[in-house]
């Protein structure tokens, strides 16, 4: 199986990266400038990477065995809109 990002699919998870990057560099400022920096904020954006980012590419890897070649595409991009809601919403709340 070959890993390839192409198209929508690449933006998605560009988007999907750079909202979790944001988030990251906006907690880090504010634990930094509040003097309450801890290496458990760290921790915790690597275990979403594990839990959130690495299923998309999972999902990606499997599209050679869909031959609709839509099946796996609407899991990734749902799965890609739930990371970006997920954030979205965390920074609506702070």
């Amino acid at each position: 199986m070959t890993f390839a990002l192409s198209g929508l699919m690449l933006y998605a998870m560009w988007l999907v990266l750079a909202v979790m990057g944001i988030s990251f560099v906006v907690d880090l400022f504010k634990s930094m400038s509040a003097g309450t920096f801890s290496s458990a904020m760290i921790l915790s954006y690597l275990q979403d990477l594990l839990y959130y980012v690495f299923p998309l590419f999972l999902l990606v890897n499997l599209m050679p065995l869909d031959h609709t070649d839509f099946i796996v595409k609407i899991a990734y991009y749902i799965g890609a809109l739930g990371v970006v809601l997920k954030y979205a919403m965390g920074f609506v709340k702070k």
